[in-house]
Protein backbone atom coordinates (compact mmCIF):
# COMPACT_ATOMS: atom_id res chain seq x y z
CA UNK A 1 0.00 0.00 0.00
CA UNK A 2 2.83 2.40 0.85
CA UNK A 3 4.45 1.62 -2.48
CA UNK A 4 1.27 2.57 -4.34
CA UNK A 5 1.20 5.96 -2.63
CA UNK A 6 4.90 6.51 -3.43
CA UNK A 7 4.40 5.80 -7.14
CA UNK A 8 1.19 7.84 -7.40
CA UNK A 9 2.69 10.93 -5.77
CA UNK A 10 5.84 10.61 -7.89
CA UNK A 11 3.79 10.37 -11.12
CA UNK A 12 1.92 13.52 -10.10
CA UNK A 13 5.20 15.37 -9.57
CA UNK A 14 4.78 15.54 -5.82
CA UNK A 15 7.40 15.60 -3.07
CA UNK A 16 7.57 12.89 -0.42
CA UNK A 17 8.09 13.55 3.28
CA UNK A 18 9.08 10.42 5.19
CA UNK A 19 9.41 10.06 8.97
CA UNK A 20 11.31 7.15 10.57
CA UNK A 21 8.44 6.11 12.83
CA UNK A 22 4.95 7.21 13.76
CA UNK A 23 4.69 9.53 16.71
CA UNK A 24 1.75 11.99 16.90
CA UNK A 25 3.87 14.99 17.85
CA UNK A 26 6.44 14.16 15.19
CA UNK A 27 3.67 13.81 12.59
CA UNK A 28 2.16 17.18 13.53
CA UNK A 29 5.56 18.87 13.58
CA UNK A 30 6.38 17.45 10.14
CA UNK A 31 3.06 18.51 8.61
CA UNK A 32 3.60 22.04 9.91
CA UNK A 33 7.27 22.34 8.95
CA UNK A 34 7.00 20.78 5.49
CA UNK A 35 3.53 22.14 4.60
CA UNK A 36 2.32 18.62 3.89
CA UNK A 37 -0.85 18.54 1.78
CA UNK A 38 -1.75 14.82 1.84
CA UNK A 39 -1.08 12.09 4.40
CA UNK A 40 -2.01 8.45 5.02
CA UNK A 41 -2.78 6.86 8.37
CA UNK A 42 -4.34 3.74 9.85
CA UNK A 43 -7.14 4.29 12.40
CA UNK A 44 -4.87 3.69 15.40
CA UNK A 45 -2.63 6.51 14.20
CA UNK A 46 -5.61 8.84 13.73
CA UNK A 47 -6.73 8.11 17.30
CA UNK A 48 -3.27 9.00 18.63
CA UNK A 49 -3.17 12.12 16.45
CA UNK A 50 -6.47 13.68 17.58
CA UNK A 51 -5.85 12.70 21.21
CA UNK A 52 -2.43 14.39 21.27
CA UNK A 53 -2.64 17.08 24.02
CA UNK A 54 -0.59 19.54 21.93
CA UNK A 55 -2.70 19.06 18.76
CA UNK A 56 -3.94 22.66 18.71
CA UNK A 57 -0.40 24.04 19.03
CA UNK A 58 0.41 23.10 15.44
CA UNK A 59 -0.55 24.77 12.18
CA UNK A 60 -1.72 21.99 9.88
CA UNK A 61 -3.74 24.25 7.57
CA UNK A 62 -1.71 23.03 4.57
CA UNK A 63 -3.22 19.57 4.95
CA UNK A 64 -6.09 19.03 2.50
CA UNK A 65 -6.43 15.23 2.31
CA UNK A 66 -6.03 12.30 4.68
CA UNK A 67 -6.48 8.80 3.34
CA UNK A 68 -6.97 6.02 5.84
CA UNK A 69 -7.37 2.25 5.78
CA UNK A 70 -5.75 -0.95 6.96
CA UNK A 71 -8.59 -1.77 9.34
CA UNK A 72 -12.19 -0.64 9.95
CA UNK A 73 -12.53 2.74 11.65
CA UNK A 74 -14.98 3.46 14.47
CA UNK A 75 -17.62 5.96 13.40
CA UNK A 76 -17.05 7.93 16.61
CA UNK A 77 -13.36 8.33 15.74
CA UNK A 78 -14.13 9.43 12.18
CA UNK A 79 -16.54 12.07 13.43
CA UNK A 80 -13.96 13.28 15.95
CA UNK A 81 -11.32 13.56 13.22
CA UNK A 82 -13.64 15.62 11.04
CA UNK A 83 -14.53 17.91 13.93
CA UNK A 84 -10.87 18.53 14.80
CA UNK A 85 -9.78 18.92 11.16
CA UNK A 86 -12.80 20.44 9.38
CA UNK A 87 -10.63 21.77 6.52
CA UNK A 88 -9.38 18.26 5.62
CA UNK A 89 -11.04 15.87 3.22
CA UNK A 90 -10.98 12.20 4.22
CA UNK A 91 -10.79 9.25 1.85
CA UNK A 92 -10.92 5.60 2.85
CA UNK A 93 -9.14 2.94 0.78
CA UNK A 94 -9.90 -0.77 1.10
CA UNK A 95 -7.58 -3.42 -0.25
CA UNK A 96 -4.50 -5.49 0.46
CA UNK A 97 -1.08 -6.18 -1.02
CA UNK A 98 -2.61 -8.96 -3.17
CA UNK A 99 -4.83 -6.30 -4.81
CA UNK A 100 -2.05 -3.91 -5.79
CA UNK A 101 -3.34 -2.60 -3.28
CA UNK A 102 -6.71 -0.78 -3.64
CA UNK A 103 -10.04 -2.38 -4.53
CA UNK A 104 -12.54 0.27 -3.33
CA UNK A 105 -12.45 3.93 -2.35
CA UNK A 106 -14.74 6.14 -0.25
CA UNK A 107 -14.19 9.68 -1.49
CA UNK A 108 -14.31 12.84 0.65
CA UNK A 109 -17.65 13.68 -0.98
CA UNK A 110 -19.02 10.26 0.02
CA UNK A 111 -18.31 11.10 3.67
CA UNK A 112 -20.98 13.81 3.52
CA UNK A 113 -23.80 11.82 1.92
CA UNK A 114 -26.99 11.85 4.03
CA UNK A 115 -25.28 13.32 7.09
CA UNK A 116 -22.51 10.74 7.14
CA UNK A 117 -24.57 7.61 6.44
CA UNK A 118 -21.60 6.07 4.63
CA UNK A 119 -18.92 6.70 7.24
CA UNK A 120 -18.73 2.95 7.91
CA UNK A 121 -18.50 2.11 4.21
CA UNK A 122 -15.28 1.26 2.37
CA UNK A 123 -16.65 2.89 -0.80
CA UNK A 124 -17.25 1.69 -4.33
CA UNK A 125 -15.02 -0.40 -6.64
CA UNK A 126 -12.07 1.20 -8.39
CA UNK A 127 -12.14 1.26 -12.22
CA UNK A 128 -11.76 -2.25 -13.75
CA UNK A 129 -12.54 -3.86 -10.36
CA UNK A 130 -15.48 -6.17 -9.59
CA UNK A 131 -16.66 -6.93 -6.06
CA UNK A 132 -18.91 -9.83 -5.02
CA UNK A 133 -20.06 -11.29 -1.71
CA UNK A 134 -19.96 -15.06 -1.33
CA UNK A 135 -21.39 -17.60 1.09
CA UNK A 136 -19.61 -20.64 2.51
CA UNK A 137 -20.01 -22.60 -0.72
CA UNK A 138 -18.76 -19.66 -2.83
CA UNK A 139 -22.35 -18.92 -3.87
CA UNK A 140 -23.01 -15.25 -4.58
CA UNK A 141 -25.17 -13.52 -1.96
CA UNK A 142 -27.77 -10.80 -2.61
CA UNK A 143 -27.57 -7.15 -1.59
CA UNK A 144 -27.39 -6.64 2.16
CA UNK A 145 -26.29 -10.17 3.10
CA UNK A 146 -22.93 -10.64 4.84
CA UNK A 147 -20.37 -13.01 3.40
CA UNK A 148 -16.75 -13.14 2.26
CA UNK A 149 -15.58 -10.28 0.06
CA UNK A 150 -14.37 -11.45 -3.37
CA UNK A 151 -12.44 -9.27 -5.82
CA UNK A 152 -11.80 -9.71 -9.54
CA UNK A 153 -9.89 -7.59 -12.06
CA UNK A 154 -6.40 -6.78 -13.38
CA UNK A 155 -5.32 -5.54 -9.95
CA UNK A 156 -5.38 -9.09 -8.53
CA UNK A 157 -2.03 -10.77 -7.96
CA UNK A 158 -0.86 -13.70 -10.08
CA UNK A 159 -0.14 -15.78 -6.99
CA UNK A 160 1.98 -16.25 -3.91
CA UNK A 161 5.66 -16.85 -4.65
CA UNK A 162 6.37 -20.58 -4.64
CA UNK A 163 3.18 -21.35 -2.68
CA UNK A 164 0.86 -23.03 -5.22
CA UNK A 165 -1.56 -24.48 -2.68
CA UNK A 166 -2.02 -21.13 -0.93
CA UNK A 167 -2.49 -19.48 -4.34
CA UNK A 168 -5.09 -22.06 -5.38
CA UNK A 169 -7.05 -21.48 -2.16
CA UNK A 170 -6.99 -17.68 -2.50
CA UNK A 171 -7.81 -17.50 -6.23
CA UNK A 172 -10.67 -19.99 -6.39
CA UNK A 173 -13.04 -19.65 -9.35
CA UNK A 174 -11.07 -16.67 -10.74
CA UNK A 175 -11.90 -14.51 -7.71
CA UNK A 176 -9.51 -13.31 -4.99
CA UNK A 177 -10.87 -14.48 -1.65
CA UNK A 178 -9.92 -11.70 0.75
CA UNK A 179 -10.70 -13.35 4.09
CA UNK A 180 -12.77 -10.27 4.99
CA UNK A 181 -16.50 -10.35 5.74
CA UNK A 182 -18.78 -7.65 4.40
CA UNK A 183 -21.83 -6.75 2.32
CA UNK A 184 -22.87 -4.51 -0.56
CA UNK A 185 -25.73 -2.03 -0.30
CA UNK A 186 -28.23 -1.25 -3.03
CA UNK A 187 -25.95 1.47 -4.46
CA UNK A 188 -22.87 -0.76 -4.70
CA UNK A 189 -21.09 0.57 -1.60
CA UNK A 190 -19.04 -2.00 0.22
CA UNK A 191 -19.24 -2.36 4.01
CA UNK A 192 -16.47 -4.36 5.68
CA UNK A 193 -17.71 -5.82 8.96
CA UNK A 194 -14.81 -8.00 10.15
CA UNK A 195 -12.02 -10.36 9.28
CA UNK A 196 -13.61 -13.79 8.78
CA UNK A 197 -11.20 -15.25 11.33
CA UNK A 198 -12.15 -12.54 13.87
CA UNK A 199 -15.89 -13.26 13.66
CA UNK A 200 -17.26 -14.63 16.93
CA UNK A 201 -19.78 -17.49 16.85
CA UNK A 202 -21.69 -17.67 20.11
CA UNK A 203 -24.64 -20.02 20.53
CA UNK A 204 -24.82 -20.37 16.75
CA UNK A 205 -25.07 -16.61 16.19
CA UNK A 206 -22.49 -14.67 14.15
CA UNK A 207 -21.14 -11.65 16.01
CA UNK A 208 -18.89 -9.18 14.22
CA UNK A 209 -16.24 -7.71 16.49
CA UNK A 210 -16.18 -4.36 14.70
CA UNK A 211 -19.88 -3.79 15.42
CA UNK A 212 -19.29 -4.31 19.14
CA UNK A 213 -16.16 -2.15 19.04
CA UNK A 214 -18.06 0.68 17.35
CA UNK A 215 -20.71 0.60 20.07
CA UNK A 216 -18.13 0.62 22.87
CA UNK A 217 -16.16 3.46 21.26
CA UNK A 218 -19.25 5.67 21.34
CA UNK A 219 -18.75 6.01 25.10
CA UNK A 220 -16.84 9.25 25.71
CA UNK A 221 -14.57 7.63 28.32
CA UNK A 222 -13.21 4.99 25.91
CA UNK A 223 -9.93 5.74 24.14
CA UNK A 224 -9.31 2.28 22.63
CA UNK A 225 -11.04 -1.06 22.54
CA UNK A 226 -10.68 -4.43 20.88
CA UNK A 227 -13.19 -7.28 20.94
CA UNK A 228 -12.22 -10.94 20.65
CA UNK A 229 -13.96 -14.29 21.12
CA UNK A 230 -13.02 -16.47 24.06
CA UNK A 231 -13.64 -20.25 24.16
CA UNK A 232 -16.74 -21.22 26.12
CA UNK A 233 -17.91 -24.82 26.82
CA UNK A 234 -21.59 -23.89 26.56
CA UNK A 235 -21.78 -21.23 23.86
CA UNK A 236 -18.70 -22.10 21.80
CA UNK A 237 -17.36 -18.57 22.16
CA UNK A 238 -18.24 -15.52 24.23
CA UNK A 239 -17.62 -11.86 23.54
CA UNK A 240 -14.71 -10.30 25.44
CA UNK A 241 -13.65 -6.64 25.32
CA UNK A 242 -10.26 -5.13 26.13
CA UNK A 243 -10.61 -1.42 26.91
CA UNK A 244 -8.29 1.53 27.42
CA UNK A 245 -9.87 4.57 29.07
CA UNK A 246 -9.11 8.20 28.45
CA UNK A 247 -7.10 9.96 31.11
CA UNK A 248 -9.04 11.34 34.07
CA UNK A 249 -12.22 9.43 33.22
CA UNK A 250 -14.13 6.78 35.12
CA UNK A 251 -15.99 3.78 33.78
CA UNK A 252 -16.76 0.38 35.28
CA UNK A 253 -18.13 -2.86 33.85
CA UNK A 254 -21.73 -2.21 34.92
CA UNK A 255 -21.74 1.23 33.32
CA UNK A 256 -20.27 -0.07 30.09
CA UNK A 257 -22.67 -3.02 29.98
CA UNK A 258 -25.63 -0.64 30.28
CA UNK A 259 -24.14 1.49 27.49
CA UNK A 260 -23.80 -1.56 25.22
CA UNK A 261 -27.30 -2.88 25.90
CA UNK A 262 -28.73 0.42 24.65
CA UNK A 263 -26.98 -0.09 21.31
CA UNK A 264 -26.62 -3.85 20.75
CA UNK A 265 -28.72 -6.99 20.92
CA UNK A 266 -28.14 -8.79 24.21
CA UNK A 267 -26.19 -11.69 22.71
CA UNK A 268 -23.71 -9.26 21.13
CA UNK A 269 -22.85 -7.49 24.39
CA UNK A 270 -19.51 -8.40 26.03
CA UNK A 271 -19.79 -11.19 28.57
CA UNK A 272 -16.43 -10.17 30.00
CA UNK A 273 -14.23 -7.11 29.80
CA UNK A 274 -10.91 -5.91 31.08
CA UNK A 275 -9.83 -2.31 31.62
CA UNK A 276 -6.16 -1.96 30.71
CA UNK A 277 -3.56 0.43 32.05
CA UNK A 278 -1.42 -0.01 28.91
CA UNK A 279 -2.20 0.49 25.20
CA UNK A 280 -3.51 -2.34 23.06
CA UNK A 281 -0.79 -4.29 21.23
CA UNK A 282 -0.17 -3.16 17.67
CA UNK A 283 1.58 -4.62 14.63
CA UNK A 284 4.51 -3.07 12.80
CA UNK A 285 2.09 -0.87 10.83
CA UNK A 286 0.20 0.26 13.94
CA UNK A 287 -2.90 -1.91 13.46
CA UNK A 288 -4.36 -3.46 16.61
CA UNK A 289 -2.87 -6.95 16.75
CA UNK A 290 -5.61 -9.36 17.83
CA UNK A 291 -3.36 -12.39 17.50
CA UNK A 292 -1.00 -10.85 20.07
CA UNK A 293 -3.99 -9.81 22.18
CA UNK A 294 -5.34 -13.38 22.31
CA UNK A 295 -1.90 -14.71 23.19
CA UNK A 296 -1.53 -12.05 25.89
CA UNK A 297 -4.93 -12.94 27.35
CA UNK A 298 -4.11 -16.67 27.39
CA UNK A 299 -0.77 -15.93 29.05
CA UNK A 300 -2.44 -13.83 31.76
CA UNK A 301 -5.02 -16.57 32.38
CA UNK A 302 -2.26 -19.20 32.67
CA UNK A 303 -0.42 -17.04 35.19
CA UNK A 304 -3.57 -16.57 37.28
CA UNK A 305 -4.22 -20.33 37.18
CA UNK A 306 -0.63 -21.06 38.23
CA UNK A 307 -0.87 -18.60 41.14
CA UNK A 308 -4.16 -20.15 42.29
CA UNK A 309 -2.49 -23.58 42.49
CA UNK A 310 0.02 -22.20 44.96
CA UNK A 311 -2.48 -20.28 47.12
Amino acid sequence: AAGARIFAISMAGGRHVVVPRFDPKLALETIQRESVTAASFVPTMLRMLVDEPTFDDYDISSLSLITYGGSPIAEALMRQCRERMPHVGFGQAYGMTELSPMATYLSPADHDIDGGRLLQSAGTPMPTVEIAIAGRQDDFLPVGEIGEILVRGPIVMQGYWEQPEKTKEALRNCWMHTGDAGYLDENGYLFVVDRVKDMIISGGENIYSTEVENAICLHPSVAQCAVIGLPDPKWGETVHAEIVLREDTRLDADMLEAHCRERLAGYKCPRSMRFRDKPLPTSGVNKIDKIALRAEYRSDCDKRLERSKHD
